[in-house]
């Protein structure tokens, strides 16, 4: 009795290390899977905050883009006066303008961030051909849980990185379509500048269809857009 009661110091003392060694790992755990991070935050405010910048800047490019479009349309038809931005030619690219430098300084603050904290490579990879089918038809069929917005499907994972590599292309194209004589290497790579304009156009339209269906979903998962406000 006396010899149990003198070793139960040091089993309360080796519990306790074990709950911290079990807590340590479940925070780790945390960040790299249901729960991002300690507390449950899903978005920290680093994402937060250059998410609704990307936004506003992207917003601002295509109602200029479609602006600027409509002065030498591509295609047999323009985009109504009412949904551009600038009101004519001029105004039309100085918005375009400011927009992209809005876009490519807050996208590499983005890009940095997501590469440097481990976030991209958590979130985004590995994407497999199999899932991406097995979730797109869970999700025509109305049965792909979003329980856990911390975890990303792999219709997400697809998405989101086509997003990302569409918002490279689009900056590219449109530095070569600005300045093809400077930078007469990039525009040759994109096939010359009419080609350019034709990649930028359809890069538009990719992104254009992405935000019709990240909003649609916020509509559909209402706290998914809760989570993208107070982060979780």
């Amino acid at each position: 009795m006396g010899q149990s009661l003198a070793y139960h110091p040091q089993r309360i003392a080796c519990k306790s290390r074990a709950m911290t060694i079990e807590a340590t790992q479940s925070g780790t755990q945390d960040e790299t899977g249901s729960a991002e991070g300690l507390g449950g935050t899903i978005h920290p405010a680093w994402v937060r905050i250059t998410h609704w910048i990307n936004a506003l800047a992207v917003l601002m490019m295509i109602g200029s883009g479609w602006q600027i479009y409509d002065a030498s349309p591509l295609f047999e038809f323009v985009f109504p006066p009412a949904i551009t931005l600038g009101g004519w030619l001029a105004g039309g690219l100085l918005w375009h303008f400011a927009a992209m430098w809005l876009l490519v300084v807050n996208g590499l603050v983005y890009v940095t961030l997501g590469l440097a904290t481990g976030r991209f490579r958590r979130k985004l990879l590995p994407i497999r051909p199999g899932e991406v089918i097995a979730d797109a038809r869970a999700a025509f069929a109305g049965r792909l849980s979003h329980d856990d917005l911390s975890v990303y499907n792999a219709v997400q994972k697809l998405l989101y990185l086509g997003v990302i590599l569409c918002g490279v292309l689009i900056v590219l194209s449109g530095i070569s379509i600005w300045k093809p004589v400077q930078l007469q290497e990039l525009t040759m790579l994109f096939g010359g500048y009419d080609a350019a304009r034709y990649v930028h156009f359809f890069a538009m339209a990719a992104i254009t269809t992405f935000i019709a269906i990240h909003v649609a979903m916020a509509f559909l998962v209402p706290k998914s857009l809760r989570a993208m406000v107070l982060g979780r």
